[in-house]
């Protein structure tokens, strides 16, 4: 879980060098527009923005009672995150699972994706389809109630 937050840490910790650097020489307004921005890439690239995470038994399990997706997810992963802020709330409706955090999931992954731990692949049906475009995978949600 440690690998999930070096990036963000690292953001924050640079932005607040960045903006502590401007303020040094004078320029309170760049540090207040750097700092905010920088507080914005690491929230985006933290775990924290994802639902909470399950084991892949156990989204699999819950899959084929309720017929919900299985999106199969990793920190960092730019196309996880487009995935996730373009579901929106709705993203609630699937079930996540973190293959960084649960190595059955990492080997459902690699099993789809010719031994690559290709993110975000989503499971529907029983079949893996691999970085889906958002609006195909709202399409398979359960409508909001």
């Amino acid at each position: 879980m440690m690998r999930a937050r070096i990036l963000p840490m690292l953001l924050v910790l640079s932005g607040t060098a960045v903006a502590t650097g401007q303020i040094v020489k004078g320029s309170p307004a760049t540090a207040a527009a750097l700092l905010p921005a920088f507080l914005v890439l690491a929230g985006v690239n933290s775990p924290l923005i994802f639902p909470r995470s399950i084991g892949a038994q156990e989204a699999q399990r819950r899959s084929a009672v309720d017929g919900r997706p299985v999106v199969f997810w990793r920190p960092g992963c730019k196309y996880c995150i487009r995935l996730r802020i373009r579901l929106g709330r709705r993203a609630r409706q699937a079930h996540w699972v973190n293959i960084w955090r649960d190595p059955a999931g990492a080997v459902a992954v690699r099993a789809a994706n010719d031994g690559n731990e290709t993110v975000p692949t989503v499971v529907v049906a029983g079949r893996p389809h691999t970085n889906p475009h958002p609006a195909w995978v709202r399409e398979r949600l359960p409508p909001s109630t």
